[in-house]
């Protein structure tokens, strides 16, 4: 069958998307939906409305992990999954995740139109929890599809204010074991992902769509130095023990170190430095930083995580400082699935749409669901590679490019 769209609009999808946008916690243009929020709700129950509409069938898990079926000719075999999701971290933009989300299902509508008969199921899936703004732990629902969380630590999760996963799933009217969210490997045949690109490369290039290659995954961890503080003018230079000279120290190696693998896929960041007591006239006593290492090399992530520990050694003897490191997460790398990638560049060629290969450096969603399922993405540009602010921007002519592309691959594999 021919896949070529004709006369086939993405005006509705675009206006879906910019109704969701609407659904915020905060004034347009920025959009805040914090999961399980009251934003949060409304935002699926509009999402679902239109993948009923569409004559999918609905159905959600334990935690709200949302999956939208459209029946293929054989049931024993396992569906093709496309999505992503639609919460937003405050102050983003409206294009994050729900470009995936709605971009599917809009790939599903294009097949119906064309009367497309699928082999495979596909199935939608919107996943709860991608941003890590309610727990501070990002892609909860597919890490708990996944059983990379489990239950036992899913339930110790607490937010700001010392509230469980447990009382906000159940304010927003999920229940059921969470042992069910955990699906088994093969659960899906293969799973493909849309998605702004998050980087600005696609559009310097003038390309239409990426194939992802590998995601990088970081790990995280959480350093608290602790010296001896005091009097700026009474602690004399040589007895000090100075936690923000330590932690300074700390954040220059871990820079040199990503630097020195030779490898323009490892990098190095200390987002957070927060100095006590914080006085301009007092020596640091305490600092906590966070630190974020990420590759598409596991290994060669961890050898510079174990420089920044070796260097960590060094500068608490010199300096007489106490230095404690608690790692946070350390995620493998991905590395997507090569028929997949095989698909996407196929139909990219098919539709007539320029490309490249490359890396995602964001999580994703894919990057748990490759545990149990083979995995690829496709990236479509975004304006400045700007994202999670109210000035992100895609396109309708990217976005309806990557649906076209999207479209013609979820027919290929549903085959």
């Amino acid at each position: 069958m021919t896949l070529e769209r004709p006369n086939l609009s993405i005006d509705g999808l675009m206006a879906e998307l910019m109704a969701l946008a609407q659904i915020s916690e905060a004034e347009p243009p920025v959009v805040t939906r914090v999961v399980f929020g009251e934003a949060d709700m409304r935002a699926r129950a509009y999402v679902k409305g239109l993948c009923t509409e569409a004559g999918l069938t609905v159905r959600e898990d334990a935690i709200g992990n949302t999956f939208a079926r459209w029946d293929g000719s054989d049931p024993t075999l396992a569906p093709i999954g496309t999505g992503s999701h639609i919460d937003a971290i405050p102050n983003a933009g409206l294009y994050d995740g729900c470009v995936g989300v709605l971009g599917g299902l809009e790939a599903i509508r294009v097949l119906k139109k064309l009367g497309f008969k699928p082999r495979r199921s596909i199935e939608l899936v919107i996943f709860t929890a991608e941003e890590p703004t309610r727990f501070g732990i990002g892609c909860l629902g597919s890490r708990m599809m996944a059983n990379v969380l489990t239950p036992e630590q899913a339930l110790a999760l607490r937010d700001k204010e010392g509230r469980g996963l447990e009382e906000w799933r159940a304010q927003a009217g999920f229940a059921g074991p969470l042992e069910s969210v955990a699906v088994p490997n093969g659960r899906f045949y293969q799973f493909v992902e849309l998605h702004i690109e998050q980087g600005p490369y696609l559009e310097q290039e003038g390309l239409d769509v990426g194939l992802v290659t590998h995601i990088a995954a970081p790990a995280s961890q959480r350093i608290v130095i602790e010296g001896e503080g005091g009097h700026a003018g009474g602690k004399l230079m040589p007895g000090r023990k100075d936690a923000l000279a330590a932690a300074a120290e700390l954040i220059l190696a871990l820079e040199s170190a990503a630097k020195s693998t030779g490898a323009i896929d490892t990098v190095g960041t200390v987002g957070i430095c927060d100095v006590f007591p914080g006085a301009v006239n007092s020596v640091p006593s305490r600092v906590l930083i966070t630190t974020d290492v990420r590759d598409i090399d596991g290994a060669r992530r961890d050898r510079v995580l174990a420089a920044l520990a070796d260097t960590g050694n060094d500068v608490s003897a010199r300096r007489g400082v106490k230095i404690t490191t608690e790692l946070i997460n350390a995620d493998p790398p991905t590395t997507c699935d090569p028929a997949i990638l095989a698909a996407l560049e196929e139909s990219a060629v098919a539709a007539g749409k320029t490309y490249r290969k490359m890396v995602a450096r964001a999580y994703h969603d894919s990057s748990f669901v490759s545990c149990i399922a083979p995995v690829a993405m496709l990236f479509i540009p975004c304006r400045g590679g700007v994202s999670h602010r109210p000035d992100e921007y895609a396109s309708p002519k990217w976005i309806g490019r990557g649906v076209h592309v999207l479209s013609r691959t979820l027919a290929h594999l549903a085959e």
